[in-house]
């Protein structure tokens, strides 16, 4: 096929573009194609490193569900699975939360705290400071006073109401009545007269004064 003088000019131009800058352009789209194939095997694996944390979740409420004898290795069960396989995943954080309710639940105090710890020292840094909370109170209620208080060093801005409400709970089970009521009092003064748990609060401090 015979081309005139200006296709043949036009395809001059595209072969010295093509032996100027073709191996660049190649290069260019194959690793544009990796990039895209690999954020949608990323994708991809997110979905199911999710979908199988979901499995590991579900199974573990439906042994905090029933009261059986096999229920508390059941629960750790899934948890050591979430926790070591899935720790990245939002299931493995609100299942250390459900995990540790059931065996307080069950009088497993100690068993109920290996999943808080892990929690609370993890980077699900939205749920850490519950993790803490919580860990503070299964501690209180071991009597192990030492342990509970240190958890609640350097609250987030956001919990430390909570945190010293429950400072004054483990004070006044020291039997340290005068650090318990200004424990509770800091607390009343930052959560506000309007907030419903401010009543809660000065009922403690009622009570401590009678």
């Amino acid at each position: 096929m015979a081309y005139d003088l200006e296709e043949q000019e036009q395809l001059a131009q595209l072969k010295a573009w093509w032996d100027k800058y073709g191996t660049i352009a190649l290069g260019l789209l194959s690793l544009a194609l990796v990039v895209v194939l690999g954020w949608q095997g990323w994708n991809w694996y997110e979905g199911s490193q999710a979908q199988q944390a979901r499995g590991y979740y579900d199974a573990l409420e439906r042994a905090a569900a029933q009261d059986s004898s096999d229920s508390v290795p059941r629960i750790e069960a899934a948890m050591q699975a979430l926790q070591t396989d899935f720790g990245k995943t939002d299931y493995a954080a609100r299942a250390a939360l459900v995990a540790a309710q059931a065996l307080a639940s069950r009088n497993e105090l100690a068993a109920a705290t290996q999943p808080l710890k892990w929690l609370a020292t993890s980077n699900h840094v939205a749920l850490a400071p519950v993790a803490k909370l919580r860990l503070a109170g299964l501690y209180l209620d071991q009597g192990n006073y030492d342990q509970a208080l240190a958890e609640l060093n350097m609250p987030p801005d956001s919990f430390k109401a909570l945190y010293a409400d429950r400072r004054g709970d483990i004070l006044a089970a020291q039997g340290k009545r005068q650090e318990a009521v200004a424990a509770w009092q800091e607390a009343i003064d930052l959560l506000g007269p309007t907030d419903a748990l401010t009543n809660v609060v000065q009922l403690k401090i009622d009570t401590m004064g009678s």
